[in-house]
């Protein structure tokens, strides 16, 4: 599972080429608020937690199929519940091998 790009800037941060270089990355669509996901699958229905820095109990988690067989299977998972740094997938287990999925966590 990978999550991000890895953006960060100290609070303190005083230097303006730094300041603009991550809100430069910010319009061009990089976010640490993303992440990809591989379900395994073993037949049954499970869950898995998600390490998600960026949310909260308020936050939205959108899922987008990287593969076909995610696309599939698109209807048998959900998102059940949001936590402060993390998400959880619930989903039927599938013996399709390529379960991936990008997620992203907003608000």
């Amino acid at each position: 599972m990978t999550t991000g790009s890895g953006l960060y800037i100290n609070p303190t941060e005083k230097d303006p080429i730094k300041q603009n270089t991550i809100m430069r990355q910010l319009i061009e669509g990089r976010s640490n608020a993303v992440g990809i996901i591989t379900l395994v699958g073993n037949g049954s229905t499970t869950s898995v937690t998600v390490k998600a820095i960026n949310c909260s109990p308020s936050s939205a988690v959108f899922l987008f199929p990287a593969t076909a067989d995610a696309a599939t299977e698109m209807t048998s998972l959900y998102v059940s519940s949001v936590a402060k740094g993390s998400f959880t997938v619930v989903y039927q287990a599938s013996p399709k091998a390529d379960l991936t999925y990008f997620w992203l966590c907003l608000g």
